[in-house]
């Protein structure tokens, strides 16, 4: 898989979980523990993202 591929695929699982977080926020009934999970999940794969994008700008340099 390219850099690129998987930047677009990583993007599109960050926006994902972030559409999930905002189901979950909007429903009283969801557990705080599900909710923490959503965001500790959406957190590694943003970290993902800026890691690769940064590994992508050193390899262009």
């Amino acid at each position: 898989m390219t850099i690129q591929a998987h930047l677009v695929e990583l993007e599109r699982k960050h926006k994902l979980l972030e559409n999930e977080l905002h189901e979950a926020l909007v429903h009283l009934s969801t557990d705080d523990l599900q909710i923490v999970e959503l965001k500790r999940r959406k957190l590694m794969v943003k970290d993902q993202i800026e890691r690769l994008k940064h590994n992508s700008d050193d390899t262009l340099h």
